[in-house]
């Protein structure tokens, strides 16, 4: 359950929300009755997969979707019913949009300030976005790791009390990633907040304050990542190789051995083996396994969303989307909020 704010001291709130839409096999449940709060100067990570309902929270509110019951609020504001207002506080950055693509990044930053009345200036931008090197090169020629950067930039001129990320790092690289958190913690240490949809259980553990992990439209879980963990997956894994057709029978049945994996590869198997009793495991991989390349992780994110739900992280996505919506909360290209 979302902690108790109230309407207006939280920066997000949603008590119960549902959404639902018609189909011709009957309702499709998106949101099957969501609760959370998110508090002022947070980074907030919704976790989960495809179809777990990140997008759909997310356009529901910024008011591109309207609810189909539950009370939604967002820094004080209802966004279907306030949408100029919340225009002018929040700005998204979805996982695709349409910008001026034979405009440079200096120039496509200049037209996107020229919409506000106190941005934020293009060079800081550019800087902060670490894009320097990219000033002068048209949009049609960055890489997919620039492109997310600069679609975080365009979001970040408005000077927003709330930004809103859609899977922002997508196809970047290890360097662009750091560059990009580096610039959501600007923004947070500067007042802002920041609501983040993510697919990487490793930006949520790194950049977050707290993460609800989202399953089948539910909040499975909600708090810091490291809680999480300890809560929900205090089990570490070890992995490590050993010769194929090896014998795991002795391994199974090792003190604090909860679940093992293991893969064929050639003349080799690669295990992983989660134990609350790493000591007992370390014992067995000498002798008799024969084990090399070992090594010892925390479980980690990863291990809290499959326990919370049954299966991988990976294994959960079915790729599907919403469908679209007939009413005035279409989707569409506003000035305050990029869709």
């Amino acid at each position: 359950m979302a902690e108790r704010s109230s309407l207006h001291d939280a920066a997000i709130l949603l008590e119960n929300v549902i959404k639902r839409y018609s189909s011709p096999h009957g309702d499709v449940v998106a949101l099957a009755g969501i609760d959370l709060s998110v508090q002022p100067g947070e980074i907030f990570g919704l976790l989960g997969p495809n179809g777990a309902g990140k997008t759909t929270t997310i356009e529901t509110l910024v008011g591109l979707r309207r609810p189909t019951g539950g009370t939604v609020r967002v820094l004080g504001y209802d966004p279907v019913a306030q949408r100029d207002e919340i225009r002018k506080v929040v700005a998204i950055q979805p996982q695709h949009a349409a910008v001026f693509e034979q405009q440079t990044v200096a120039e496509l930053l200049q037209v996107w300030a020229s919409l506000y009345p106190d941005p934020e200036t293009p060079a800081a931008i550019i800087d902060r976005m670490g894009l320097s090197a990219s000033r002068d090169v048209r949009v049609a020629k960055l890489s997919g790791g620039q492109r997310q950067r600069l679609l975080v930039g365009t979001a970040l001129i408005s000077r927003p009390r709330l930004l809103v990320l859609d899977e922002p790092s997508t196809g970047m690289d290890p360097n662009a990633r750091k560059e990009l958190w580096d610039a959501i913690r600007v923004h947070r240490g500067s007042g802002g907040t920041v609501l983040l949809s993510t697919h990487s259980m490793e930006e949520a553990e790194m950049l977050c304050d707290r993460v609800a992990v989202l399953h089948k439209g539910r909040v499975a879980a909600c708090g810091t990542p490291q809680d999480l963990i300890s809560t929900h997956a205090p089990e570490r894994e070890v992995h490590f190789t050993i010769p194929t057709g090896t014998d795991l029978a002795r391994l199974r049945t090792a003190p604090g051995v909860s679940h093992i994996e293991s893969l064929d590869s050639g003349d080799i198997t690669r295990v992983v083996v989660r134990t609350s009793d790493s000591d007992a495991v370390f014992r067995l991989l000498a002798d008799p396994l024969g084990a090399r390349h070992i090594q010892i992780k925390e479980a980690g994110l990863e291990a809290v969303f499959r326990l919370l739900t049954g299966v991988s992280f990976h294994e959960a996505g079915d790729g599907t989307q919403p469908p679209a919506e007939h009413d005035d909360a279409q989707p569409t290209k506003t000035k305050g909020v990029m869709a």
